[in-house]
């Protein structure tokens, strides 16, 4: 399973994606999770130590091409299988995350990682691992780069306007990529017509629902994962069934 996670930011896709990685771990899947957001917010939401550091500097190599311009590969013998066996870092429940590397101030300069993080993106484990992604916020081409290695995209949305318009901007640039499977999550839903509301306005396939959790935000607060401060909550409880409902569509008939 290879999914990605995009919405407007503050969607809560980063909370619904570390989430959704670790309830995929728990049903014996090996769980590589992409982090090219780069606000923090997966980390904790997968319950792993903060950091900002993506791939280090060693991991990377400049690649001078035709044009005299400067860029940047892994270093040479290092695969992406590698990279992720050598820098992920290890989580709960067996996920490996592995993240672009954070925002640091306005002469923060993450180009050579960028690159590198690119090549790993070309490059990820083949049979064996499933991969969740938690793309940058908002609509800049994430079909086409960061997301590129996805099978299935799931556009988080609330039921507010911001976060619909973002949507349907998503699904209107999906449909003219010809990208792969495009669906709807409706998140922090307080009621039925919310859902509705969602699927209607952006266009798209409903794949799921969570209901309006007031225990994100504390578990926000406090640092903490969602599945470790309410493992049998409300998000915890609706990703369990989109987690589920996506193995089962997976199966043979």
């Amino acid at each position: 399973m290879r999914v990605a996670f995009v919405g407007k930011g503050g969607a809560g896709k980063s909370s619904l994606a570390g989430t959704f990685a670790r309830v995929l771990a728990g049903t014996g899947e090996r769980v590589l999770v992409l982090d090219s957001d780069p606000m923090p917010g997966v980390a904790f939401s997968l319950g792993v130590p903060r950091t900002d550091a993506g791939l280090p500097d060693e991991a990377v190599e400049a690649d001078e091409d035709g044009d005299g311009r400067r860029r940047y590969r892994l270093r040479a013998g290092l695969t992406g299988t590698g990279a992720v066996e050598r820098y992920a870092i290890r989580g709960p429940d067996g996920v490996h995350l592995l993240q672009l590397g954070k925002a640091r101030g306005p002469r923060w300069n993450n180009t050579a990682q960028h690159h590198g993080f690119q090549r790993v993106i070309d490059d990820l484990p083949g049979d064996g691992w499933s991969v969740v992604g938690d793309l940058p916020g908002g609509t800049r081409q994430p079909f086409l780069t960061w997301g590129r290695y996805a099978e299935t995209f799931l556009v988080v949305v609330e039921p507010t306007p911001a976060s619909l318009l973002t949507g349907r901007r998503l699904a209107r640039l999906a449909s003219a990529r010809g990208s792969p499977r495009v669906a709807v999550v409706a998140n922090k839903v307080l009621h039925p017509e919310d859902a509705k509301q969602v699927a209607e306005r952006t266009g798209l396939e409903l794949a799921g629902v969570v209901p309006f959790d007031p225990g994100v935000e504390t578990a926000d607060r406090l640092g903490k994962a969602v599945l470790d401060h309410d493992p049998l909550g409300p998000t915890a409880t609706a990703v369990r069934s989109l987690v589920d409902a996506l193995r089962s569509e997976r199966e043979p008939a």
